[in-house]
């Protein structure tokens, strides 16, 4: 009888999932506040860019965690494998924080214009 040890059952690298996990809703915040700012009356564009902003935190938060997923592939010598998801997450949280500090920064220069005028 084959009994699976510790060593031969298959495990998962959660941190490189997560991380592309966070990085494709970092990047599906502004499609869906673009969406709603089309199709809803009360919602307005300058309500989707505020929203765009949390793209930011779920960036670092991607970048963070593929770190650590391809850490966990360093550590187990490649064994563990997710070593190309990691590699995506931290691509395309790179990509989210992006595209959040600059939804804040727009946000910002058009909240200065109209304090100015």
């Amino acid at each position: 009888m084959d009994v699976p040890t510790r060593s031969s059952r298959a495990r998962r690298n959660d941190a490189a999932r997560g991380a592309l996990l966070l990085a494709l809703v970092g990047l599906a915040i502004p499609v869906a506040g673009y969406i709603a700012a089309r199709q809803l009356d009360k919602v307005t564009i300058v309500h989707a860019t505020a929203a765009t902003c949390a793209s930011a935190v779920l960036g670092i938060a991607a970048i963070v965690l593929g770190r650590r997923g391809q850490r966990n592939v360093e550590r187990t010598l490649g064994r563990l494998g997710g070593g190309g998801t990691a590699r995506a997450g931290r691509l395309l949280g790179a990509l989210s924080l992006c595209l959040g500090l600059i939804a804040a920064l727009a946000l910002g220069v058009y909240e200065l214009l109209n304090y100015l005028g």
